[in-house]
C-alpha cells in the first residue's frame, strides 16, 4: 500500500481525495461550446473547499480528471500544499475488469438514451468542432457519423444498426484508452511527483465468482479500509 505521510505542521486544513480510473460521463452544467479548464476547476474547487471547511466538515474531492487534481495540488499559484493537509485514496481495479465494466456501462447508457442526449448538441455541419467544450467528450464525436446518416437511411434499418453499432464500439474503445491514460497518470504522480496514495484494490468485488454479495464485498474491501484510513488521517496518524 502507498501510504500518505505528512511531515508539515499538523494545523493545516484537511482535505481528502478519492481517485481512480473513470468511465464515460456527461455534464449538463457547462455550455456545449465552453471549455471547463483546469484553472476553472481549481478556482471552483477552492471556493467549495473553503465553504465546506467553514461548516467544520472535511471536504472530499471524488473523481474528476487526474490532470485537474494534479494542477490543483501542484500549481504554486494556489499554494494548495501549503494550505491543506491532503489524504489521497486510490480505488484501483484491474484494467481487464474495468474494460468489461466499460462495455456494460456504455450499453446501459445507450439504452438510457445516449443517442438522444448527443443529438441535442449535434451540429449538422461539416466543420463541426469536436476539440472543445462538451463536444469533445467521449460519446459525442463517435456518434457523428450515425447522426449524419440516420436521416439518409430512412427505411434501411440494417444499415442504421450497423453504423450505430460501429459508433458504440468506438465509444467503448476510446473509453478503455481513457482508463489506460488515467492509470498511467496516477502511476506518474506516484513515481515522478512523489505523491503518497493509499492503494485500495477493489478488483475482486467485480468478479462473478466472489463469495460475498456486492454490498458486503464493497464494505469489506473498500468502505471499511477507507474509513480506517480517514480516521487515522483525522487523528494525524498517517502510518498503517
Amino acid at each position: 500500500m502507498y501510504t500518505f505521510i505528512n511531515n508539515e505542521e499538523s494545523n493545516k486544513k484537511k482535505v481528502i481525495f478519492i481517485m481512480g480510473a473513470t468511465g464515460t460521463g456527461k455534464s449538463r452544467e457547462i455550455e456545449p461550446d465552453s471549455d471547463f479548464t483546469p484553472e476553472d476547476f481549481c478556482l471552483q474547487a477552492i471556493v467549495y473547499i473553503e465553504k465546506i471547511l467553514k461548516t467544520q466538515r472535511v471536504p472530499i474531492i471524488v473523481g474528476g480528471s487526474n490532470s485537474y487534481i494534479e494542477q490543483l495540488v501542484e500549481d504554486p499559484v494556489f499554494m494548495f500544499n501549503y494550505k491543506y493537509d491532503c489524504c489521497f485514496i486510490w480505488i484501483d481495479v484491474e484494467q481487464s475488469v474495468l474494460n468489461c465494466r466499460v462495455d456494460m456501462r456504455v450499453d446501459q447508457m445507450v439504452k438510457a438514451g445516449l443517442v438522444d442526449e448527443v443529438r441535442q448538441i449535434f451540429i449538422a455541419d461539416a466543420d463541426a468542432d469536436y476539440t472543445k467544450g462538451i463536444r469533445r467528450s467521449i460519446g459525442v464525436p463517435e456518434m457523428d457519423k450515425y447522426l449524419r446518416e440516420e436521416t439518409n437511411l430512412d427505411g434501411d434499418d440494417e444499415s442504421k444498426r450497423m453504423i450505430l453499432q460501429a459508433s458504440i464500439s468506438s465509444i467503448k474503445r476510446n473509453t478503455r484508452m481513457l482508463i489506460c491514460n488515467q492509470l498511467d497518470k496516477i502511476q506518474r504522480l506516484i513515481s515522478e511527483k512523489m505523491w503518497s496514495l493509499h492503494h485500495i484494490i477493489a478488483t475482486n468485488i467485480f468478479k462473478e465468482d466472489r463469495e460475498e454479495n456486492l454490498d458486503e464485498a464493497w464494505t469489506n474491501t473498500v468502505l471499511q479500509p477507507c474509513q480506517d484510513i480517514v480516521k487515522r488521517f483525522l487523528k494525524n496518524d498517517h502510518h498503517n
